[in-house]
């Protein structure tokens, strides 16, 4: 008997580990992923029923000749759940748990896909064990989906390299099946009408290039950058690829490698929440991360270092950044940040004329203000362990580091030696002209992002570009892989009728009071005010409201929203309510209910539009209210307007 039973056993086996299709499901049970393994590999998705994603290939090319996922039987599948919970230092939750089932499927020939499915979204992977490093010829990495869905994708600005972008573009809204050979970069999203969105993004990109994608007649297809075989250096000291190699990495035979990620969002609100780039990313490599502290910065360079009402010329001279040190310290500002030209030659170590970062370094020490200073990344990284140490001893936070602008493997690799680099010496990092897939989990002293269409696009634009629509399309779209640079705090503030684009003395479009709900709104964690001193000095309260606003919380919520239309966020910190909205250049009614407050008497402060905003953009009003839980308020935005409101237990 025992004989028979081992052969039953061994016959199951067998006929799972031959099996063509392999299945593994969310712990809700409403994201379905089949495997499918024949010859090739690919993948389905069904959402609540519905077929998503459908016949999707998986494949890895090597230099070789192999081919990951083609032409390889399955040797065993594994399957289990996990929950992890996170602590997500300067994140939008201070913590959260992360559930998932998987299954790993282990290949002939030393490799193995692994998909996670969790509540949020599927993402998979490969890993392989080769002893010897190998070269990526190329990665294939097809969403195709089952009908023509709508898609909300961000272009890539036309360049002669077309590899060469900042990740800053506003959103094209279109559908799927139009294939283009324009290229096009994560988080997109696609509608689905039955079930809500599918958000596509990448996590844990290391050693590896970042992934492109192109609209293809099913959907989207995956286009790497190549190894440059050369660069040429231009203005600012970012370097250019003269040209690109045969393979997309070179590479360890024995890793793991980026997470392809179809996010799931039943609804526009939960998609500025989703969590799936952060709890998929590499956990952190830092054992203490008590040292990185988020805050609010002064910034020079939107406002063209401009002053007035001084006794000296202001510009990129000491004289202007100890004004900017006692502005901080007067309304508790934490950092002060040194932008574009404080340094010659190419050479961080090399002080332009006029200006002297260590004196600057030891005011700011007596004003209890923290020093952080703009740098290009090649000259950094030229001398990044001289640099750090440096300008570590002198007192200085940690560094904006800008002009990346491009994701092939090299300049990842060099991202995260960065990250590395800099978080020995205990300092901080901002990076300006990248994509996030997740490197603020693995080095938490990577506190911000650029790689938005951000507010500096405004000293540039003319009316015809939409800032409004994008404003209240970033927290749905860009946001959800990372915190978000936009570098808010505009206090020249036009309506539709008065803006119009001053390079050096610049407008945003839209209210004040939209630029204050951003310090709500957006998850920045490293948060500007992008305008001159002067200006805010014209106006204290409003000053005095922001720095009320913390820099990050430990809950975040979107009460109400449409990607493009408007957003209402609800955080939370230490007891404190915080509700920031935004519309594009639709005015609207917000009815809030406060339900959410506990059971008692409570204080509202509020910053809104004034009743001529939609003419004058500054006009606005600061108010305050008692109310008690369960009550509910209504709150007029005007045309790209917004408000602010901070709720407090009543003393």
């Amino acid at each position: 008997m025992k004989k028979i039973f081992a052969a039953i056993v061994l016959l199951s086996l067998a006929s799972l580990v031959q099996a063509k299709d392999f299945k593994v499901a969310s712990p809700s049970g409403e994201l379905k992923v089949t495997v499918s393994v024949t010859d090739s590999t690919r993948y389905t998705l069904e959402v609540k029923g519905v077929t998503v994603l459908k016949d999707c290939a998986i494949a890895m090319e090597l230099e070789d000749g192999r081919v990951l996922g083609v032409g390889s039987k399955i040797r065993k599948d594994t399957r289990g759940s996990r929950t992890e919970s996170i602590y997500a230092h300067l994140y939008r939750q201070a913590s959260f748990e992360a559930a998932y089932n998987y299954i790993r499927l282990s290949y002939d020939g030393d490799y193995i896909l692994q998909f996670r499915a969790y509540n949020d979204g599927v993402a998979y992977r490969f890993v392989t064990s080769f002893a010897d490093d190998i070269e990526v010829k190329n990665e294939t990495v097809e969403f195709n989906f089952a009908d023509k869905y709508p898609l909300i994708i961000p272009m890539v600005p036309k360049r002669e390299d077309r590899y060469e972008t900042s990740f800053e573009a506003t959103y094209t809204e279109t559908e799927v099946g139009h294939p283009s050979e324009d290229l096009a970069f994560l988080p997109c999203v696609v509608r689905v009408p039955e079930v809500g969105n599918v958000m596509l993004m990448e996590s844990d990109v290391e050693d590896y290039p970042g992934m492109f994608v192109k609209p293809t007649s099913r959907g989207l297809t995956s286009e790497f950058p190549p190894i440059p075989t050369g660069y040429h250096y231009v203005t600012g000291g970012a370097a250019r690829p003269t040209g690109y190699g045969s393979v997309i990495a070179r590479t360890k035979g024995s890793r793991s490698y980026p997470w392809r990620i179809a996010a799931y969002a039943p609804e526009d609100k939960d998609l500025p929440t989703n969590n799936m780039v952060y709890q998929t990313a590499s956990p952190s490599k830092l054992d203490d991360v008590s040292w990185i502290e988020p805050g609010h910065s002064t910034w020079d360079w939107w406002n063209a270092s401009l002053l007035w009402g001084v006794g000296f010329k202001s510009g990129i001279n000491t004289e202007t950044y100890k004004y900017h040190i006692d502005f901080a310290e007067k309304f508790g500002i934490e950092y002060v940040i040194v932008d574009d030209g404080w340094y010659k030659n190419f050479d961080p170590l090399q002080q332009a004329d006029g200006i002297d970062i260590k004196e600057i370094c030891g005011y700011a020490q007596e004003s209890n203000v923290k020093v952080i200073l703009w740098m290009a990344y090649t000259p950094f990284l030229a001398n990044a362990e001289q640099i750090c140490d440096y300008y570590s001893r002198l007192g200085v936070a940690g560094f904006k580091i800008d002009f990346f602008d491009g994701q092939y493997q090299p300049i990842v690799s060099q991202i995260y030696e960065i990250a590395e680099i800099t978080s020995r010496y205990r300092l901080i990092v901002d990076l300006h002209g990248t994509k996030p897939t997740g490197l603020n989990r693995t080095y938490p002293n990577v506190v911000n992002f650029e790689g938005v269409f951000g507010l500096e696009n405004c000293k540039w634009s003319t009316i015809d570009v939409d800032m409004p629509r994008n404003q209240v399309s970033l927290p749905y779209m860009r946001m959800a892989a990372a915190p978000i640079d936009f570098t808010q705090g505009a206090m020249r503030n036009g309506s539709r009728g008065e803006y119009a684009m001053n390079f050096n003395y610049p407008m945003s479009q839209g209210t004040r009071a939209c630029q204050i709900a951003m310090y709500i709104v957006y998850d920045s964690p490293l948060v500007m005010f992008c305008d001159s001193p002067s200006a805010y000095l014209e106006d204290p309260q409003t000053v005095e409201f922001i720095m009320s606003i913390p820099p990050v919380f430990d809950s975040t919520e979107i009460l109400d929203g449409r990607i493009g239309e408007f957003i209402v966020t609800k955080r939370e910190k230490a007891g404190k309510y915080y509700i920031g909205a935004m519309t594009n250049w639709d005015e609207r009614d917000i009815q809030l209910n406060l339900d959410f407050l506990p059971k008692g008497e409570w204080t509202v402060s509020i910053y809104h539009d004034g009743v001529n905003a939609d003419i004058i953009g500054k006009d606005h009003i600061i108010e305050t209210l008692e109310v008690s839980d369960g009550a509910s308020l209504g709150v007029h935005l005007a045309p790209g307007g917004g408000f602010a409101m901070i709720i407090e237990k009543k003393q």
